[in-house]
């Protein structure tokens, strides 16, 4: 998952969600040819899925405040990894969320005309929306947890190539 020390990016998380679209679409097409109802889709979810993503961005400010000089009080190693992880961990189940929702939402993109439909595949875009910021939560987390020099690294390894050479 992590490539060059950049950790999760944009375009693995486009990667994961097209996939598990894509995948899910067959998979629900299957299962309602079958005679089956799509799985429901709850507000609820889309509720929790909010919350685990400003419960993941202020986890990650103790990190961000320590980068900067600004906190008063040491911050643990240990804790930094996990909340690194942590956000990770919640981009890649965001993706996850997008890919599965989208694929329900392509299900019932042929009869949004009718009233139920429209309902679910409202719910369904909330899941999609709320996925999209557990995504943005780690990332931003995952940025917060950065502790390279960041594009300034590049200058460096050229630096110790000429160096070498």
């Amino acid at each position: 998952m992590v490539k060059d020390g950049r950790g999760i990016t944009v375009r693995l998380l486009l990667a994961v969600g097209a996939v598990v679209a894509g995948l899910g679409y067959i998979v629900l097409r299957l299962w309602i040819d079958g005679g089956h109802g799509l799985p429901g889709a709850s507000l609820g979810s889309a509720v929790l899925l909010l919350f685990m993503a400003f419960g993941i961005y202020f986890a990650g400010l103790p990190v961000r405040r320590f980068q900067r000089g600004e906190s008063s009080k040491p911050l643990s190693p240990l804790r930094a990894t996990r909340t690194l992880v942590l956000a990770q961990a919640a981009a890649l189940t965001g993706a996850l969320v997008i890919g599965w929702y989208a694929a329900q939402a392509l299900v019932l993109l042929p009869n949004l005309d009718v009233a139920s439909v429209r309902e679910d595949g409202l719910k369904v875009l909330a899941l999609i929306l709320a996925g999209l910021a557990l995504c943005v939560a780690g990332l931003l987390v995952q940025a917060m947890c950065r502790v390279d020099g960041g594009e300034h690294e590049d200058e460096d390894e050229d630096r110790d190539r000429d160096r070498d050479a």
